[in-house]
């Protein structure tokens, strides 16, 4: 029992969810209240990956596989948060061109690295590859996205948002009409022994 209970210990790390950022990075995004600042700081830290897994293909290092993995999804994941910024910031009227300017200017020095690593065909590159993939296409998408006409990205937000909020309402009115109908239906009979004409005796 004792040797169960040690290996669940061992094997919690991996079920956990692993944050993309290091605890000193969400500390500076919580304190970057302004969009365009929060924005420059998930770029800077965006490079700071793409950099780790430049050095890491560069060196013949045992184990570099998983590192190169993580820093790449690490990557994307940042690159995904820079486009929440963004959309949160247009819906709120906000101006985000200084922080987009420097997303873009940060995506297209990473892109072509991310690309040269692809085409050097690493030895180790079937154990990342596929996040090797996302990370070029999603750069790719963040870099158009962020030199899209921000008047048309404006409105396709405000969009959206107003097509969830009435996905959301919907699907709450049909939880209130159920809930009505049941309310209005008669209360079944509690189920009984007796036969047909039969009584409890007093």
């Amino acid at each position: 029992m004792k040797k169960l209970l040690w290996c669940l210990v061992l094997a919690a790390p991996l079920w956990a969810q692993r944050d993309f950022l290091t605890a000193d990075e969400a500390d500076q995004i919580r304190e970057a209240q302004e969009p365009n600042d929060r924005l420059k700081l998930y770029a800077k830290f965006a490079k700071q990956r793409v950099d780790l897994v430049q050095s890491l293909v560069n060196k013949d290092k045992a184990g570099r596989s998983v590192m190169i993995h993580d820093a790449l999804e690490d990557y994307s994941k940042i690159l995904d948060a820079i486009d929440d910024v963004t959309d949160d910031a247009l819906l709120r009227k906000l101006e985000v061109k200084p922080g987009l300017a420097a997303v873009v200017g940060i995506e297209k020095q990473t892109l072509p690295v991310l690309q040269r690593v692809q085409s050097s065909q690493p030895k180790d590159l079937s154990r990342y590859d596929f996040a090797l993939q996302q990370a070029v296409e999603t750069t790719q998408d963040s870099i158009d996205s962020s030199q899209e006409d921000l008047g048309k990205r404006s409105k396709d937000v405000e969009a959206r948002e107003a097509q969830d909020k009435k996905e959301h309402g919907d699907s709450s009115a049909d939880s209130d009409s159920k809930a009505n109908d049941s309310s209005q239906q008669p209360k079944r009979k509690a189920p009984t022994l007796l036969k047909p004409g039969e009584t409890l005796p007093q």
